[in-house]
Formats: structure tokens, C-alpha cells, sequence
């Protein structure tokens, strides 16, 4: 690293010599670090038997029942030095099998999981048999995988699925429901807390006694609902009464007397929650990582189940139990890090090569929300907020995914605290303002009590809990193909010139700008109708397919109405979903470069820009660099900002006619993961001096290498390109990669700060930061054994950067590194 002038905090860590492990969650953190993730199918077998045992019933019933076996039979852990009972399986790292999704793939994935490029995982070959002869027979012509296949239309398959056996995406319009069962999810985590899983039994057993037998609703629905909720609460009770035997026969066991005080205890807080309300800190951490895990194990939510505002909910009994003498922030801080190494033991399992492409690096989205607004609009931090910030900068775990929440009278404290997390150089946490997503949330619907109390979910969404109801995971569309398919007449170059779109003329009979751009949103227009198409068979299969009776009994208007979350409609919910724009700058970039050079400069004719193009630029290095030379989104410059304006706003007007058919609200958003990598290797070179098959831009991000005007220049550019009018819009997701120097010592600090105020008064969205030396990453990549644990902020979400693909760490390396803000 010779020669960088700063380094972040990480940085100076890497340079250390590795250090013995001193404390208890040190010694917990080398068991997580670089294991790598291993198989668990105990989820996938039980589940599988329990639909065996209950054909014919109620699905709600059978999820139900079939969490119960699990709860029943599956193996329970408490990791040595743990302080939390409760894991996905034996490794260290584990993910599980959701074989109601796409088990008709399960055998042929589990051939090649374990050599992929992106995020591989490691079975047990008697596991991967097991799997492929006892759980794959079963699921044949049952999942949701095969049914949405067979639902789209024929003229949008083209535009889905290659024709193959797996239906593996050709990445143009995607679907994202048969990966995963829901869309991100925040449960109220206050309900056990407060009443316990005897409460929710209870009220769900005053509710059945209640139904009218001679009420066909009440009996063929609402009935087996609540059945189900009950059966749910007495599997996630027996589970825990299990982990309470467990600690008990560890505790007679252990020889050693502070362990064995600790495991005693360990037993007491199991045998109490979450059956009872919690009492204490530690119950309240124990209740909250039972729920969360147990809710892995009923569904798999896409980006997984999120934490919620822990600093709100948590910070009662944090306060009491500090007044009384019975915790000190240390032992609290402490409690905290091994429920976030609890996390890290969970790894998000995707079987589709799509899944994987979208989540590299073994995504995680279990957003940890702080901060921000209490119900009734005053400042919401507390003692808890800054402990977890604490956390997040002395212990290098890239879990949980840290979310903060900034408003206009957000404290200087807690805005430094936020602006040294950032500084340490790991990823944490991701921004997110109020003061965009409140008068946002509003005008969608909500309440001013719930709009204050929302909590940020996945990626850099956010959910209400108990209004939210829309579970569908929906659409993304590569906008980059939209060009393509302009730029070649209704065809791309990667399917071998085959005829996916109408033709909207050649690239050469374009006589002026104005008729490109029209073609290309017509372009666009076609894409985001098959994206509809999608939804509307998407939302109407699900609820044959998934329940989730645990989620259920943790939502009001669920239990009001005794409909399952995954219902088509819950009464009195709002249905906020979204589809996906991939290669926003990417597209901006191209025609602002055709408007410039070919139709208002005319330095290029159209038969030389296609040349240049189809060869890859290979002979064409000057227009490649004249390219290169155009205006580009990320620098204020009004010409593609205006041009990125257009795009947003033709989205949107599409969106507010048509989502109403579907009775959903379906808002633009600009969310990659890491999509944007699959999504670049089928599009050809464009006209932004691109290569052909590279990635595409990220988010609301500039083009990589392209934002040459400095930080504060890439906000105004994406305040520009926003239609502050329209409300059918939700998250953009906005990566910054700073140099350590510019923000060193406290003039950095201060810097930093006033930039995040910048970002804030602009009412952006979402803004997340790199601080890291280019040089550092280049080392990485050519050393990988040196720096296994160099974190580094991907799309949403940290992730160690020698699990990232070739591709996307040169995405990473590519985004322009700012020296100044």
C-alpha cells in the first residue's frame, strides 16, 4: 500500500499483523470469517415431509404443520461461547433449502454449486443424494418455479427465459419471484416482546371460537388461518423449550464455572421467550434473534427478514436494565455482537444462476435500522442508537447491514457518529432520508404515525410495519436493452440478431434526436409492458403457493382480517411494489454521446457509430475516446440530466396508468443488487465507449469512471433527473467511493458532514460510501490470501471483496474515486 497518503481505519487493520483473539466475540468472529458456506438441508427435508403428511389440506395449514415438524425434529445449536441459543445448521456459514420455489432445479444445482463463480456453497455429497432423490422427486410439477413458467405468455417468454431446461433468465425483462417467496420484509418485532407467543396463541384462539360454523368464509379461510397461526406460535415455542434443554445438558456438562453460569442462564431466557413477553435486555435480544431465525426457516425472503428499528424497540429494556444496575453498555455491546454474529451464520442460499448473478458475495440485506423519527415526528436517537454505531465501527463483521435514518433535525452528535462509521472504511452504514421517504410514503397512503415509524428493508427500501402488505417480488428491467434494441432494430446482438421487440427503424434512417429517443421509449415502453405481464401472473399464483403463518400473526390488519401475508389483498393495507431500472447512467450516457456527436456535432455518422459498436470499438479507439468526451450524467450538466429526466418521467406516466389494473402500486426504482454484472453480459458495446458485455452503471449512480466533477455534482445531477411531482417512484440507490485523505482528521469529519446535509436537503433517496485507496482494492484483487477480510460497500450491502466475481470487482475498482467533497 506505498504511496497512499491516508488509509481508512480498515485499512490500517489489514496492515497489522494479525492479532490472538482476546475477547469472547473475537474468537466467535474466526469462526465466521472465511468459512466457507456449507449446505444445511434440514429445512428442505422437513418441509418436505410435512407437505407429504398434508396433501389436500389448507396450504396455510400444512406450512404451518410443516414448521412444527421442523421445530420438532431438526437438530437445535448453541455455538461454543455463544451467548444466543439458536442457528441455521452445524457450519459456521449455512444456507437452507426452499424447495417449494424451484426444487424442480434442486438435483442439477446442487451438481454445480459448489464450483460456480458467484457465491458457491460446499454439501456433503450423502446431503446432496438426499436432496436430489428424496426432496427434487417430490416437488416435480409443484413449485412456483414451473407454474410461473408455464403462466407467461408466449410473446413475453422470449423476453424471460432462454429455452433451457432450468429457464435460466436471459436477463432483459426478469422475474424475481421464483427465487424467492417474498419481496423484503420487516416484522413488528414489539408484539412478542411485549404479549409473547402465548399471546398471540391466545387472541388467535379467541378468533376461532368466535367464526360462524355456518359461515362458508369463516370456514373453507378464516379457520384454517388461525389454526395455522396457532400451530405457527406452538412450533416457534417448542423450538425455543428445545434450545432451553439444550443449554441445560451444556450447562451440566461444562466444567468450567463461568460457562456454565452462562448457559444456566442461557437455559432460564429460553424457557421464557418467546412464549412470554421479555423482561430484560437479554430476553428482549433472545426473543428478537428467535423470531428473525425462525422466520428464516418458514419462508425465504428475498434479502432476507429485516431487524426493524432496533434501536427503538430494543432501548426500554436496554434503559431499564442500566438503571437498575443489572447491564452496562460494555455487556450490551457485547450481547449485540453476538446476536450479529448469529446473523453471519446465515447465508442467503440462491439455486438459480440468476439469484446468484443478482447477489454476489453472499448478499445480506438484514437491515438494522437506527435513528430517524419517532411515531409522533420528534428525533428519535437514544443511547442505543450510538451504541450500535459503536458496534458497527469496533467490530469488523459485515453483519448486520446498518441502516441510518437522517433528518433535517437529525443531532450533530448523531450525524458525526454517522460520518466516523462511514470513515472506518468497512461500508456502514447506508443513508436514508426522511426527508424524501416520509412525504413520499404520505402521498402513497399512509398515516403520518406510520410514515415517521418506518423502517428501512432489503437493499434501501423501507416497510411500515402493520400497513405494508404487498409481498410479490416484481420486475427488473434492463433499460440498457431498451437501447440495443433501438440501436438494432428490435434485436440484440448476444441472441444472435433474433427478433425480440418491434422494429422501430434502423439505426441510419434516424434523421434528427428527437425521433431516436422517441423509438428508444418506445423501446422502453414495450420492455415495462411484459414487465406487467409478468407481475400480473407473478401476484395471482403466489398465494397458491406460499404462506407464512408465522409473519401473518405479527401483522394487524393479517390477524384483523385471518388472511395469510401472501394473500392477493389484505384489507386496509397499502400494496406498494416497484419495478426495477438496470443501467440507468449507461443508457443517460449513450444518448446523450448520439445526441452530441452523431445529430448535433454530426463528428459521426450513424454507419460509423455502428461500426465502431459492432466491433467492439477494435479499430475505432478515436471514437471510442470522442465517446468517452460527451456529456455525461453525474457532472450537473444539463444535457443528460434533461435526457435522464425524460427516461424517469416516461417510466413513471406508464406505471401510474397501468399498475391500477393490477390493484397494486408499482413504483420506479433504481435498485440493482449486483444485476447490473448479468445484465451488462448481454448487452453489446454502447455508445457511452462501453464494452461490449462489461457491467452496467449501478443504482442512481454515475457511470463507472464517468462522474468527473466531483461528489456534490453527482447529487445535483440525480436531483435533476427526478420528477419531484410524481409520486410513483420509491428508492434510488446512490454509491460514493471517497479517498480516505479527503476525509481524514476532523476537517474530513466536518466535510463529510456537511455533505450528508447536502445529500439531505436535496431529499436523494439512499447515499452509501467506499472510503478506500484504489490501490488497496488492486492489491486485493491480485493477492487475494492478504486481505480475505477487506470489506467493501457492493449495492446495498457490505460484502468481503474476494467473494465478489472477476466482473464485479472491477465494477468496484471502476467507480470514480473522489479526492475532494
Amino acid at each position: 500500500m506505498t504511496g497512499a497518503t491516508a488509509y481508512s481505519p480498515q485499512e490500517v487493520r489489514l496492515r497489522q499483523a494479525p492479532q490472538p483473539a482476546r475477547s469472547r466475540v473475537q474468537r466467535l468472529l474466526q469462526t465466521v470469517q472465511n468459512a466457507r458456506p456449507v449446505i444445511d438441508i434440514e429445512r428442505g427435508k422437513y418441509f418436505t415431509e410435512g407437505f407429504r403428511r398434508s396433501e389436500g389440506q389448507p396450504l396455510a395449514l400444512r406450512w404451518a404443520k410443516s414448521l412444527y415438524l421442523y421445530a420438532e425434529q431438526a437438530p437445535v445449536y448453541i455455538g461454543e461461547g455463544q451467548l444466543l441459543a439458536g442457528r441455521a445448521g452445524a457450519a459456521p456459514r449455512c444456507g437452507l433449502l426452499y424447495p417449494e420455489l424451484d426444487g424442480d432445479i434442486l438435483g442439477e444445482a446442487l451438481r454445480c454449486i459448489a464450483i460456480r463463480e458467484n457465491s458457491p456453497f460446499a454439501i456433503a455429497e450423502r446431503d446432496r443424494r438426499y436432496a436430489a432423490e428424496e426432496i427434487a422427486p417430490y416437488w416435480k410439477n409443484k413449485t412456483f418455479h414451473e407454474a410461473l413458467a408455464k403462466a407467461i405468455p408466449a410473446e413475453t417468454l422470449p423476453l424471460t427465459y432462454n429455452n433451457d431446461g432450468e429457464r435460466s433468465s436471459r436477463f432483459i425483462v426478469n422475474e424475481t419471484a421464483s427465487f424467492r417467496s417474498s419481496i423484503q420484509w420487516v416484522h413488528d418485532y414489539e408484539t412478542p416482546l411485549r404479549v409473547g407467543f402465548l399471546g398471540v396463541k391466545r387472541e388467535a384462539e379467541q378468533a376461532l371460537a368466535e367464526l360462524d360454523e355456518y359461515n362458508p368464509v369463516d370456514s373453507a379461510e378464516k379457520k384454517p388461518f388461525l389454526q395455522a397461526v396457532i400451530l405457527a406460535a406452538q412450533a416457534i415455542m417448542l423450538w425455543a423449550k428445545r434450545h432451553a434443554a439444550l443449554a441445560g445438558k451444556l450447562a451440566a456438562a461444562e466444567e468450567e464455572p463461568g460457562r456454565k453460569a452462562e448457559l444456566l442462564r442461557l437455559a432460564e431466557v429460553c424457557a421464557r421467550v418467546p412464549a412470554h413477553p421479555a423482561r430484560n435486555f437479554y430476553e428482549a435480544v433472545q426473543c428478537q434473534w428467535f423470531v428473525q431465525l425462525f422466520s428464516r426457516i418458514e419462508q425465504k425472503t428475498g434479502t432476507i427478514i429485516s431487524n426493524g428499528r432496533m434501536d427503538q424497540y430494543l432501548f426500554p429494556y436496554y434503559q431499564n436494565d442500566l438503571a437498575g444496575g443489572t447491564v452496562t453498555p460494555e455487556q450490551a455491546q457485547e450481547l449485540l455482537e453476538c446476536l450479529w454474529l448469529s446473523m453471519a451464520q446465515y447465508v442467503d442460499l440462491y439455486l438459480s444462476g440468476a439469484g446468484g448473478a443478482f447477489n454476489e458475495g453472499y448478499a445480506h440485506w438484514e437491515a438494522v435500522t437506527v435513528g430517524g423519527q419517532t411515531p409522533e415526528g420528534d428525533d428519535a436517537t437514544n443511547d442505543l442508537t450510538y451504541l450500535i454505531l459503536k458496534s458497527k465501527r469496533d467490530f469488523p463483521l459485515n453483519y448486520p447491514d446498518l441502516a441510518v435514518r437522517v433528518h433535517t433535525r437529525s443531532p450533530e452528535r448523531y450525524l458525526r457518529a454517522i460520518a466516523e462509521t462511514v470513515k472506518d472504511g468497512a461500508g456502514f452504514p447506508k443513508l436514508i432520508n426522511d426527508e424524501e421517504v416520509v412525504p413520499l410514503l404520505l402521498a402513497k397512503g399512509a398515516g403520518f404515525n406510520e410514515a415517521f415509524d418506518y423502517a428501512v428493508s432489503g437493499c434501501a427500501e423501507c416497510r411500515m410495519p402493520n400497513r405494508d402488505t404487498f409481498t410479490s417480488p416484481c420486475a427488473y428491467v434492463n433499460f440498457a436493452a431498451a437501447l440495443e434494441l433501438t440501436l438494432y432494430n428490435g434485436a440484440m446482438r448476444f441472441y444472435g440478431g433474433e427478433q425480440l421487440a418491434p422494429q422501430t427503424g434502423r439505426l441510419e434512417d434516424f434523421t434528427s434526436f428527437a425521433d431516436f429517443f422517441a423509438a428508444y421509449l418506445k423501446q422502453q415502453k414495450n420492455l415495462l409492458k411484459h414487465a406487467f405481464l409478468q407481475q400480473y401472473h407473478v401476484n395471482r399464483l403466489r398465494a397458491q403457493h406460499f404462506a407464512a403463518p408465522l409473519g401473518s400473526s405479527l401483522h394487524r390488519l393479517c390477524m384483523e382480517a385471518k388472511k395469510d401475508l401472501h394473500s392477493e389483498h389484505i384489507p386496509g393495507g397499502i400494496d406498494l411494489g416497484y419495478f426495477e431500472c438496470i443501467g440507468y447512467a449507461t443508457v443517460i450516457d449513450s444518448l446523450a454521446a448520439i445526441k452530441k456527436w452523431v445529430f448535433d456535432e454530426k463528428l459521426l455518422t450513424p454507419v460509423q457509430l455502428k461500426e465502431a459498436l459492432e466491433s467492439n470499438f477494435a479499430g475505432h479507439e478515436d471514437v471510442r475516446l470522442l465517446l468517452r468526451r460527451a456529456p455525461a450524467y453525474g457532472n450537473d450538466d444539463p444535457c443528460p440530466d434533461e435526457i435522464g429526466k425524460a427516461i424517469d418521467r416516461e417510466a413513471i406516466r406508464f406505471t401510474q396508468q397501468y399498475s391500477q389494473a393490477l390493484g397494486v402500486r408499482l413504483d420506479l426504482r433504481y435498485v440493482p443488487f449486483t444485476a447490473n454484472v448479468p445484465f451488462g453480459k448481454v448487452i453489446s458495446a454502447t455508445p457511452n465507449g462501453r464494452f461490449a458485455w462489461s457491467p452496467l452503471s449501478d443504482g442512481s449512480s454515475a457511470s463507472q469512471g464517468a462522474d468527473l466533477s466531483g461528489p456534490t455534482a453527482v447529487l445535483l445531477s440525480n436531483y435533476a433527473t427526478k420528477n419531484y411531482d410524481r409520486s410513483h417512484r420509491a428508492a434510488r440507490l446512490l454509491n460514493i467511493k471517497l479517498s480516505p485523505a479527503c476525509v481524514a482528521g476532523e476537517s474530513g469529519t466536518q466535510n463529510l458532514i456537511a455533505f450528508i446535509r447536502a445529500w439531505r436537503d436535496l431529499k436523494l433517496w439512499h447515499v452509501q460510501f467506499n472510503v478506500i485507496n484504489r490501490e488497496t482494492l488492486l492489491a486485493a484483487r491480485a493477492n487475494p490470501e492478504a486481505y480475505r477480510n477487506l470489506l467493501v460497500r457492493v449495492a446495498g450491502y457490505s460484502a468481503y471483496f474476494c467473494e465478489l466475481s472477476p466482473e464485479l470487482q472491477e465494477d468496484i475498482i471502476a467507480r470514480t474515486e473522489h479526492g475532494g467533497l
